[in-house]
């Protein structure tokens, strides 16, 4: 299933008339920002999956994913996270997954549907080679379309509804500035160091993205556009709020064409 990589993608602008735009995107950006799990607006485009017959299929990954269900790992290819997937099918409504990079163990997960199948419940820890504290958390899903006859209860097409837990190390991000570049950096081992002018710089501790630009777009707004071996993977828009204090993020994932917005708040 398609996780979220919580990108820590925050700005922020002063409102003191006297200091030049770009000088009060640089100030007010420097600190340590938080996700609001209550304000996302997930994405409207559903994961399509299907556990039939021994195989389990992720219709809507990039690229698709199709393995057996045996609970044993099987290679999977074009992933930057993960090369080898393991589903174990607990009972008729629940499933395991386990991803693996090099043999390590990158990712578990659970998932649960409802006993009417109108709903899912899952959770998910998150590992990566960063020497950092895991990612933990859960959500839920809603069922869009039913799997076709005869298919496990995690088959047909879901979107999700939203996190009810998410630990601090995947929603907080640190910014600075020096100069004209920022740096941002994250628990989970993430980092970077931009030119503010949309040149392409090293994004560091995250396989899934390579280089990333930063620009000023307005007097409020500021984007970041992350890419992977040279192609976008997303872009960020982000808009200040009057105070200064939150910042909405509004992103567009170029992989899996959906867009998905989260709020921010100043620690």
């Amino acid at each position: 299933m398609n996780k979220p990589r919580f990108a820590g993608l925050l700005t922020a602008l002063l409102g003191v008339c006297l200091i030049p735009p770009l000088a009060m995107a640089q100030s007010a950006i420097e600190g340590t920002w938080k996700i609001d799990l209550k304000r996302m607006q997930m994405p409207k485009k559903p994961d399509v999956l299907l556990l039939q017959d021994g195989m389990y299929q992720c219709k809507t990954c990039v690229p698709p994913v199709s393995v057996k269900a045996d609970g044993t790992d099987q290679p999977v290819t074009g992933h930057p996270y993960y090369d080898m997937l393991a589903v174990k099918v607990i009972d008729d409504h629940t499933i395991q997954e386990t991803e693996k990079k090099d043999g390590k163990v990158i990712s578990t997960s659970t998932t649960t549907v409802a006993d009417d199948g109108k709903t899912a419940s899952f959770n998910f820890t998150e590992n990566n080679n960063n020497n950092a504290d895991p990612i933990t958390g859960q959500g839920s899903m809603t069922r869009v379309a039913k799997g076709p006859a005869g298919s496990h209860a995690i088959s047909g097409s879901w979107r999700t509804s939203g996190y009810g837990d998410v630990s601090d190390n995947a929603l907080t991000r640190t910014y600075k500035v020096e100069g004209d570049s920022l740096s941002m950096s994250a628990p989970t081992g993430e980092s970077y160091t931009a030119k503010m002018d949309g040149s392409d710089a090293p994004y560091n501790g995250d396989p899934g993205t390579t280089s990333v630009s930063v620009v000023k777009l307005g007097k409020h707004v500021v984007q970041e556009t992350s890419k992977r071996d040279g192609k976008v993977v997303s872009v960020a828009k982000m808009t200040i709020s009057a105070d200064g204090k939150s910042m909405t993020i509004a992103i567009n994932d170029k992989l899996h064409g959906s867009n998905m917005s989260f709020v921010a708040m100043k620690q």
